[in-house]
């Protein structure tokens, strides 16, 4: 009797059913939309009533520098950990609002960070979903590829 063992090929077989690709094989519109599906999150580049849960946005200091603020509250802003003069750490706390399921206020969504971010966040969600899938097959009776080569080797 052959034994059903997990691939690679497997996975990404069962993956493009779901409607799944890699991040840039995708429509950055769909790639959003499975996001925001995914962790219940959403974006708006609007600055409304609306009470979000994090904002990202820049603002201009009095002497003309550019500086960018990541916050949960913007009529708080906490200088030491909300406003940062470089842009390169943004995405990370982007990504992390995306995964957390937040609603958010990014007021460019063509802007570089945001755009890493989401492709980060793209990947942590195909990664939670292989593992869906992985789980899935082992519950049809399928096996790991290095278990067969554990058992191989004992």
């Amino acid at each position: 009797m052959s034994k059903k063992i997990i691939t690679d090929e497997l996975i990404t077989s069962e993956l493009e059913k779901r409607g799944y690709l890699e991040y840039h094989d995708m429509d950055e519109t769909k790639a959003w939309n499975l996001l925001e599906k995914h962790y219940e999150c959403e974006v708006s580049d609007q600055w409304t009533n609306k009470s979000f849960d994090f904002y990202c946005y820049s603002e201009t200091t009095s002497d003309g520098y550019e500086v960018f603020i990541a916050t949960n509250n913007p009529d708080s802003v906490c200088i030491s950990e909300d406003v940062h003069y470089y842009e390169n750490d943004l995405s990370d706390e982007i990504a992390e609002a995306i995964q957390e399921g937040y609603n958010m206020y990014i007021d460019d969504l063509d802007w570089h960070p945001f755009i890493d971010a989401v492709e980060e966040s793209y990947g942590s969600m195909i990664d939670d979903i292989k593992e869906e899938i992985e789980e899935e097959l082992i519950n049809k009776g399928y096996e790991r590829e290095t278990d067969t080569i554990t058992e191989a080797t004992a």
